[in-house]
C-alpha cells in the first residue's frame, strides 16, 4: 500500500520489515513498526536445518505481516564479499523460494559489535548478552536501512517498486523527486 506522507510530499509504503542477521547457529530477528520508522528486537531462530529454518522464517514473516525482509550481508571491510557473505547470499535464494515478500540485503559490517557495546552499556550481563545479542544485531541492521531509506525519501524500495507506476496523491501532486 502506498500513501502520500503529508510533511515530506513523498509516497511512504506502509508494512512492517523484517530484519535477519543471519548466523551459523542462530538467525537473529528485528521487526519495524508499521510505519517504517524504529526497528526492535524480535527474537531469534536457532538453526537446525535448513527446511526448519526457512518453516520458521515463514511463520515469522506471516506472524510480523512483514511486506519486505532485510538480510543482512557481511562484508569485509574493504566492501568486498567473502565466504560468509556467500552462504548469506545462498539461504537467503533459498528462503526468496519459500516466501512471496522480496528480499533486500543490507551491509551489517560492526552490527555485533554495535549491539555488544549497547548491551554492555545498559549494564546486561555477559550470559545475557550472548544471548540476545543476534536479536539486537538484527535491529542495529534494521535501525540502519530504515534510516537509510528516510534519508533518501524512500520508505522501503523493492523490485516490485520498479514495475509498479509512480504514485501520485488524491490532491495530484506528483513526487517532488520525480521518482
Amino acid at each position: 500500500m502506498v500513501t502520500w506522507h503529508p510533511i515530506e510530499g513523498r509516497p511512504r509504503r506502509i508494512g512492517r520489515i523484517l530484519a535477519l542477521d543471519v548466523g551459523e547457529r542462530t538467525i537473529g530477528l528485528a521487526v519495524s513498526d508499521p510505519l517504517g520508522l524504529t526497528g526492535q528486537p524480535a527474537g531469534e531462530i536457532r538453526r537446525t536445518s535448513l527446511s526448519r529454518d526457512l518453516q520458521a522464517l515463514a511463520a515469522a514473516v506471516v506472524q510480523y505481516e512483514a511486506s519486505v525482509v532485510v538480510v543482512g550481508l557481511p562484508r569485509s571491510l574493504n566492501g568486498t564479499l567473502g565466504p560468509q557473505a556467500q552462504k548469506v547470499q545462498e539461504f537467503a535464494a533459498r528462503l526468496r523460494e519459500a516466501i512471496p515478500q522480496p528480499i533486500e540485503f543490507w551491509d551489517e559490517r560492526f552490527s555485533t559489535a554495535i549491539a555488544q557495546r549497547a548491551l554492555i552499556a545498559a549494564d546486561v550481563r555477559r550470559a545475557e548478552r550472548r544471548r540476545v545479542v543476534d536479536r539486537v544485531a538484527a535491529a542495529v541492521i534494521l535501525q540502519s536501512y530504515l534510516d537509510a531509506q528516510a534519508h533518501r525519501g524512500v520508505e522501503h524500495r523493492t523490485d516490485a517498486d520498479e514495475r509498479a507506476p509512480a504514485p501520485t496523491s488524491s490532491a495530484g501532486r506528483g513526487d517532488p523527486d520525480g521518482a
